[in-house]
C-alpha cells in the first residue's frame, strides 16, 4: 500500500495575483521535521513568531492555481480565510495522514469518515435517504 504525500485542497476564497488571476485549487505535501525546524532560524520568525505559518505553507504547498511555488510575501495577501483553511488542512494532513474528519450520524449514530470540502465547494441539494 502506497502512502499518500501529497493532498488536493481549494481554497474558501482564493490567491488573487498581481495580474488580477484567481486561484483556489491546490496541492500540499506532507512536511518534514526539517520543513518545521528550518523557519525557526528565520529573523522574520524570531522577530514575529506568527510569521512561522507563511513560512511553513509557502514550504508545503506545492501548487496554487496555474501556480507552481509560493513565497511567504505571497501569502501574506491570502484572505483570513484561506489562511485558517490552510492552517486547518496542514494539522490534518500532516496529523493524521488524509484530508478527512471523522464524524457521528445524529440520527443513527454511526460513525464514519467524510473528506473536507471547502465552504461554498458541496452541493446544498436535499438528498433523499
Amino acid at each position: 500500500m502506497m502512502q499518500t504525500t501529497e493532498f488536493p485542497f481549494v481554497l474558501p476564497q482564493g490567491y488573487i495575483d498581481a495580474e488580477g488571476n484567481l486561484h483556489r485549487e491546490g496541492v500540499m505535501r506532507l512536511s518534514t521535521a526539517y520543513d518545521e525546524i528550518a523557519p525557526l532560524r528565520d529573523p522574520r520568525v524570531q522577530a514575529n513568531p506568527g510569521y512561522l505559518i507563511l513560512i511553513l505553507l509557502s514550504r508545503v504547498i506545492t501548487q496554487l492555481g496555474t501556480l507552481s511555488s509560493l513565497n511567504p510575501k505571497m501569502l501574506e495577501n491570502f484572505f483570513s480565510a484561506d489562511l485558517v483553511y490552510l492552517q486547518d488542512f496542514y494539522q490534518r494532513i500532516n496529523q493524521m495522514g488524509h484530508s478527512r474528519l471523522a464524524v457521528r450520524c445524529p440520527h443513527c449514530q454511526g460513525d464514519f469518515e467524510v473528506e473536507t470540502v471547502p465552504l461554498g465547494e458541496f452541493d446544498a441539494t436535499p438528498q433523499t435517504v
